[in-house]
């Protein structure tokens, strides 16, 4: 059974694979956010924020550091494997320019739903996953060259980069209304 999804065919099979992979993404996000408020994760994001002040209070900062790059990688690992089994191959040249893609998805995650509480900061690394794909695939079917899609995500991100402090120093030069008037 064929679904039309914004004028393309879509496959059963592949709306299933997305409820699932949607399902398994938001169940680690919640359980990711649960495990940060935890008293192991509250010294993890401790050990993270300020090293020299954890070790004031007693964190060992090295295990610390050790589980975080266990956790992260596992995750890592686990993504790595899905995209394997749903692709159905794996090669080399896979994982180039995943750091500017996760940086890209991390900024429109930010964007939309902000960086705090921590739960709302993993949500958005999800969201901004989604959200950044929907765009590259909306770019794609609007005719960009897929070669070119590297360079135009590179320049995404620099300009969510640099969009904000350009807004912020423009912001910052004008006066209130009023300001300048002497009554």
């Amino acid at each position: 059974a064929d679904l039309t999804v914004l004028g393309t065919a879509v496959s059963g099979g592949s709306i299933a694979s997305l409820v699932l992979m949607a399902l398994l993404a938001g169940g680690l996000a919640l359980l990711l956010a649960l495990f940060m408020g935890t008293d192991l994760g509250l010294a993890m994001r401790a050990a993270g924020n300020n090293p020299q002040m954890a070790r004031a209070v007693a964190i060992d900062v090295d295990r610390m550091i050790v589980i975080g790059l266990a956790l992260s990688n596992g995750l890592i690992a686990l993504s790595g494997a899905l995209f394997a089994q749903y692709s159905g191959y794996s090669n080399i040249q896979m994982g180039i320019g995943a750091l500017v893609t996760g940086l890209a998805n991390l900024m429109v995650g930010e964007a939309l739903l902000g960086k705090r509480p921590i739960g709302r900061w993993i949500g958005g690394a999800v969201i901004g996953a989604v959200v950044f794909r929907l765009l590259v695939a909306g770019a794609v079917r609007a005719g960009l060259n897929p070669s070119a899609l590297k360079l135009v995500t590179a320049l995404f991100v620099l300009g969510v980069l640099v969009l904000p402090q350009l807004a912020r120093k423009v912001g910052a030069g004008r006066l209130p209304k009023g300001a300048g008037s002497h009554g």
